[in-house]
């Protein structure tokens, strides 16, 4: 079964950090770029990030570029965003996902190139 299961949210201060994790099951991890999404309450779920499948390339949304970083483990089915210099518009339920199709651009920046998505984790940032 095809699974992503995120972990790691929590409460953090302004200009704070946290670290997402996101673990994947069910098909060949190192074959697929990875994406990282938000959807805040009321508004559209948000492309944050995304990974090659190699981990030698990223692509960010400019809302987060210079503050967020992602990393991949292959041999764990291991995906991180690390995130730093929170602020709270970054407050939102964070997703990880899966592309639909194996290899090709990092560009990966709408949602509908995914196709299997985890249930998602809450960051909260507040002083």
């Amino acid at each position: 079964q095809v699974q992503l299961v995120e972990s790691g949210g929590g409460l953090a201060q302004p200009a704070g950090s946290l670290r997402l994790s996101c673990a994947a099951t069910g098909f060949t991890f190192s074959n697929h770029v990875m994406g990282w999404f938000r959807q805040a309450p009321g508004k559209e779920r948000e492309f944050v990030g995304s990974i090659s499948w190699s981990g030698g390339s990223t692509y960010f949304a400019d809302s987060v570029k210079g503050r967020f970083t992602i990393s991949r483990e292959n041999a764990k089915n291991m995906m991180y965003l690390q995130m730093t210099s929170l602020k709270p518009e970054d407050t939102a339920l964070y997703y990880c996902a899966k592309t639909r199709n194996r290899g090709g651009s990092v560009v990966k920046p709408f949602w509908s190139e995914y196709d299997v998505w985890g249930q998602g984790t809450q960051v909260t940032v507040s002083s």
